[in-house]
């Protein structure tokens, strides 16, 4: 009986379908029995059959907990107590002294009297929102793109072209005389980010649609007159999907990372946007004398971005099929 309950479980079918008995004149006979494949239920089974990937679930919770609901319940005001000098520059064991044990005061003050904690969590939303926007931005017009571009040869003659002028032109330069052209902001800054930042993402995607473009079905399709866009959409891009989760995980970290250089350089949001990159250009001053002002926003930005990434890639074998046997 354990026998017949682990193949009802291996193959997804109930046990009148598995060991019911049949005519063997019956058309019913000749009835394979195969196991019912869900990709997306297959996607999560392998996903969470390892543990590490419940505990970086968890630790990814909450980071979206603080980074964005602690924001919204606290009232968070960094020049509250600007004009209170014995609040200002206190260590972790100082601030809890004077002030009581709270999560407001275990990383201790700032140059204002404010909370080192609550500034980093409202620094670290913008920088949070700022690196899922330009990834979703990016990650659309780049995998369309793509896969256009890939598929067909008048795109790919044009495209090619644009890229070579581009992709030569360094790109944090690019992004850095945008900022200085346009003006500095979040919303400047995402447009830096974004106005070319898909180019790199759709010639990788157009590299794998020319692996898989020239395939026995694709070209049936292609005979048969199906139009580029529904054969891309329907025929190549779900080849990818492991690629394309396995590059969105590099993308966001890789923005948060752009985000804390440029901030930290002068370049990007203005100097009254919080974000982890200002709050570490704005402690560099107080490295030696104030370590706990530097290290926080720095620990924060670096564990924040290694669970982004330990997701997404182990997301991104998860999306592999051939994980799936």
């Amino acid at each position: 009986m354990a026998e017949e309950f682990n193949l009802t479980e291996e193959f997804n079918l109930s046990e009148e379908e598995l060991f019911s008995q049949v005519d063997s004149t019956s058309i019913s006979s000749e009835k394979i029995t195969a196991p019912r494949y869900s990709y997306w239920k297959s996607v999560a089974r392998v996903f969470f059959k390892k543990k590490i990937n419940w505990i970086v679930l968890i630790l990814l919770g909450i980071i979206v907990v603080f980074a964005f609901i602690y924001p919204l319940i606290v009232d968070f005001n960094p020049f509250a107590d600007i004009q209170d000098t014995t609040r200002q520059h206190l260590s972790p064991s100082a601030a809890i002294d004077k002030l009581g044990f709270s999560f407001h005061w275990i990383l201790g003050t700032g140059a204002s009297g404010e909370s080192i904690f609550d500034s980093t969590w409202y620094g670290a939303k913008t920088s949070l929102s700022l690196a899922l926007i330009c990834a979703v931005i990016n990650m659309t017009v780049g995998v369309i793109v793509g896969a256009i571009w890939g598929f067909s040869k008048k795109v790919d003659a044009v495209m090619q072209e644009v890229y070579n002028i581009i992709a030569n032109v360094p790109y944090i330069l690019f992004v850095s005389v945008f900022v200085f052209v346009v003006g500095s902001g979040f919303w400047p800054f995402v447009a830096a980010l974004t106005i070319t930042g898909w180019l790199g993402i759709a010639y990788f995607i157009r590299t794998q649609v020319i692996i898989i473009r020239d395939r026995e079905y694709n070209m049936a399709s292609k005979c048969l007159g199906t139009p580029i866009f529904r054969l891309t959409l329907k025929n190549i891009l779900p080849f990818l999907t492991s690629v394309i989760v396995t590059l969105a995980a590099t993308e966001i970290p890789s923005y948060i990372s752009y985000e804390v250089f440029l901030s930290y350089i002068g370049i990007g949001l203005s100097a009254q946007e919080a974000s982890l990159g200002r709050m570490i250009s704005n402690a560099q001053g107080s490295f030696s004398t104030f370590p706990w002002e530097f290290w926080s926003p720095v620990f924060i930005a670096s564990f924040v971005t290694v669970v982004l990434y330990i997701v997404g890639q182990n997301l991104g074998d998860a999306s592999d099929p051939r994980t799936h046997m």
